[in-house]
């Protein structure tokens, strides 16, 4: 499932203009989290995740686990926010940040 250029470029065009939907703390990748992220990509597709851990390494790797744990494609990380997508073949066109924000 891997992105293209292309389409890297057009998602992070669409995430510059988005709030995080979730925050992700030293507790890590717990139940609440991964529910909340769950209906978060199923809604949206496109989200913003927000991580408050200090050490670059322990994000990093927490990142990776999210996007295991998610099934979902890293966009792009800057600092301590990362973008994710993951295709909804079934998306709420109201919902989704993909089709709200098409050119």
């Amino acid at each position: 499932m891997a992105l293209t250029n292309e389409q890297k470029k057009h998602f992070k065009s669409i995430g510059h203009h988005l709030k995080p939907v979730l925050i992700v703390a030293e507790n890590g990748l717990t139940e609440g989290v991964q529910a909340e992220l769950e209906r978060a990509l199923s809604d949206h597709e496109l989200i913003k995740v927000q991580f408050r851990i200090t050490e670059r390494d322990d994000r990093r790797a927490l990142i990776e686990e999210l996007s295991k744990v998610g099934r979902c494609e890293v966009v792009q990380i800057i600092g301590k926010m990362a973008l994710v997508y993951r295709k909804n073949p079934k998306a709420n066109k109201n919902l989704s940040n993909i089709h709200r924000y098409q050119a």
